[in-house]
């Protein structure tokens, strides 16, 4: 098995031991992405905007685009905020989303509002 990470400083830099993806055969993995550089935070449509394109910029490092995502995972803090986030995320996806989960959770690092991760395929 081939294993690459990938890192762009067009995302912010992980804040502990991780790497912001890894490439392993034909497979990226994006570690969670969260809007580290709105804080204060609060308006979760444009944290969940620059998560996109914080996202994106991992994506473009791997000479990948939102099209190779295959699965995508949503950690939010209030459910109430669903639908604004599935708004902004959908902008992203205008054919074939990929397959995802939404899930509640009591807290996310830095105090955001919404962390998401992808899987993305050559």
């Amino acid at each position: 098995m081939s294993k690459q990470i990938v890192y762009t400083e067009q995302a912010p830099a992980p804040i502990g031991p991780y790497s912001q993806a890894v490439k392993a055969n034909n497979t990226l993995y994006v570690s969670g992405q969260v809007a580290i550089e709105l804080a204060p935070l609060g308006d979760i449509r444009a944290e969940t905007q620059k998560v996109m394109e914080n996202i994106g910029a991992i994506l473009k490092a791997a000479d990948m685009d939102y099209a190779n995502i295959v699965k995508a995972s949503i950690f939010v803090k209030d459910m109430n905020n669903f639908s604004a986030i599935n708004e902004v995320y959908g902008q992203f996806f205008s054919q074939n989303p990929p397959a995802r989960e939404t899930v509640e959770v009591a807290r996310l690092p830095k105090d955001v509002n919404v962390e998401i991760s992808v899987i993305a395929i050559f």
